[in-house]
């Protein structure tokens, strides 16, 4: 699944794909990973942690207001938590993050996904041996960490439910 949405992401980056189109693809991905959580476990190999879900995705946008009201309206997504700088739309189990942004265009802020039997200290421990940058050292709910490219990922427990701020 890293390589399709790598893959979105390249081409959203180059401009084949809009914010938009990334969205619903990943939606899709979301369906598609309802692989088992055994025979996920049994192809991984050491020091790995079986991903079973994308919980989420969160973008960052100009204008928070107008698009949570697009994706709230035109894909049906309700509307689950809120607060001033954060909209937390339902996708299914899985969930589409809307945050405020600073900047006049939009952009992916991080995607998330949801790991069987989460344990924050032995994932962590893993990054470090891979020298990955963690962002967050203290929760055992849920933590970011930048990929080998990059970008920002959020792992967690498959049941995440998200929490605005």
């Amino acid at each position: 699944m890293i390589n399709e949405i790598e893959s979105l992401l390249n081409e959203f980056e180059s401009g084949k794909l809009t914010r938009r189109q990334v969205a619903v693809s990943l939606a899709a991905l979301t369906a598609g990973a309802l692989l088992s959580p055994v025979s996920r476990a049994q192809d991984a190999g050491p020091q790995s942690f079986p991903a079973i879900s994308l919980n989420h995705v969160t973008v960052r946008v100009p204008d928070l207001q107008r698009t949570s009201r697009f994706y709230q309206e035109f894909f049906q997504m309700p509307l689950r938590q809120h607060s001033p700088t954060v909209h937390i739309l339902g996708v299914g189990r899985s969930f589409f993050g809307i945050e405020q942004g600073d900047s006049q265009s939009g952009h992916l802020d991080h995607y998330d996904f949801g790991i069987t039997n989460f344990k924050a200290d032995q994932i962590r421990a893993a990054l470090r041996k891979r020298n990955l940058e963690i962002q967050d050292e203290r929760s055992l709910e849920s933590f970011k960490f930048r990929d080998p490219d990059g970008f920002l990922v959020q792992v967690n427990g498959p049941d995440y439910v998200g929490h605005v701020s």
